[in-house]
């Protein structure tokens, strides 16, 4: 591996590898984004109902649940690449089912077919690639790259959604977002297998359903990731939101499906400026503290949002909600790959992915179901405040957190 100097801001960008993991990271990105807005926007005008939104994250949440053990294996048995190119394929094809959905006008339920294979391919997807960035990356360069990275991520979920919107708006239909996201499938594939090959380290030991889950034993003795996934979790899982912008964007800010594409960039907008500054600067040196403290902001700064009756102030709060949680999430990725040996990798990043799944997809399901009781604003302020007394709780859980360095020294 080539050599980088950890004090210098650009130093992953040194790396030839990293800088092909990163095209495949905006690809990556721009698919997640985009067809989020596409399929909300089609469900809500096909239905009108919030439950039906939060179907999408159920559905997107079961082959999570499901196939997290066998994907992190699978990270850490074959070639992780060749792992990446079937996600991609995967995701690809179920962009095309959602393309001929839209087109055909199909029932709904064929929307539901596709998310399910979208989480199959995003559960196969994102143990391989994070642990590959630890791979290509070396260790005292890690941490900037897990910052660069995520800034690159919220860079294409800044153009994502903000161009899906004008695309279904200046189409009528979802079918050119759908389409659009098959061909950055195919180009992510090839450059995925463009990386250079690496082995994985393994330790001599027999294949064993004790294998199989390391990945959750390692989590739960190791502390500080115990303590970071879990917080992280809660919050997003109950301050989140997101299902419920197209509610946000229709029927009270009313601006549309390209308001919706803004309300939807907004928190990458604060992410990625968040992503450069820490990108810029050395990894904070109370990261704990940064951490329980961003998330609790991230909880207030969602509260701000659903109470705002302007769609500008909605957009602030939203922006610094993205830049709250960039915060938990750098230092999140930092801490599950230091405290992680290689051969393990692929499987805690697969546990670390239900996590993220939970308080994502499961989390637009609760709200889904929620709002459809008390309502859209009710749902997130309840949400926001509830996250809030969850990090209070962290500081006796988790008093690890509180004693947290620098990391990657």
């Amino acid at each position: 591996m080539p050599r980088a100097d950890a004090h210098d801001p650009l130093a992953p960008f040194r790396l030839r590898d990293y800088r092909l993991f990163s095209a495949m990271v905006l690809l990556a990105a721009a698919i997640e984004r985009s067809q989020s807005v596409a399929i909300g926007w089609d469900v809500y005008e096909r239905t009108g109902s919030a439950l039906a939104l939060g179907t999408i994250g159920l559905v997107q949440f079961l082959p999570v649940i499901t196939l997290f053990l066998p994907a992190g294996h699978l990270a850490d048995v074959f070639d992780r690449r060749w792992v990446l190119v079937l996600s991609f394929a995967a995701w690809g094809a179920s962009n095309l089912v959602l393309a001929a959905t839209s087109i055909a006008g199909a029932p709904t339920g064929w929307i539901y077919v596709a998310v399910g294979g979208i989480g199959v391919a995003q559960v196969v997807n994102r143990p391989a690639r994070d642990a590959l960035l630890a791979q290509i990356t070396p260790r005292d360069v890690l941490p900037r790259a897990v910052a660069w990275n995520a800034s690159l991520f919220q860079f294409a979920a800044i153009a994502g959604p903000a161009a899906a919107g004008l695309l279904i708006a200046m189409t009528g239909a979802a079918s050119s977002v759908y389409f659009t996201n098959v061909a950055f499938a195919v180009a992510a594939a090839a450059i995925t297998l463009a990386l250079a090959r690496r082995s994985i380290a393994r330790a001599s030991r027999p294949r064993s359903l004790r294998e199989l889950l390391g990945g959750v034993e390692h989590v739960w003795r190791t502390r500080a990731i115990l303590g970071v996934i879990t917080l992280d979790l809660f919050a997003v899982l109950f301050a989140g939101g997101t299902a419920l912008f197209p509610i946000f964007a229709k029927d009270i800010l009313q601006v549309g499906p390209a308001g919706l594409g803004w309300l939807q960039a907004a928190p990458a907008i604060g992410a990625f400026a968040m992503s450069i500054v820490q990108g810029s600067l050395p990894p904070f040196r109370r990261s704990g503290s940064v951490f329980i403290g961003s998330v609790a902001g991230y909880g207030a700064a969602m509260i701000a949002f659903a109470l705002s009756p302007w769609f500008p102030l909605s957009l602030a709060a939203l922006v610094a909600a993205g830049a709250l949680d960039n915060v938990s999430v750098v230092i999140r990725g930092t801490v599950v790959q230091l405290y992680t040996p290689d051969e393990l990798r692929g499987r805690v990043s697969a546990v670390n992915r239900v996590f993220i799944s939970s308080s994502n997809e499961v989390g637009a399901f609760e709200s889904g179901v929620v709002a459809a009781f008390i309502g859209p604003v009710a749902t997130v302020v309840v949400g926001g405040a509830a996250t809030i007394g969850f990090v209070l709780a962290a500081l006796r859980l988790f008093p690890e957190l509180t004693r947290m360095g620098r990391l990657g020294r």
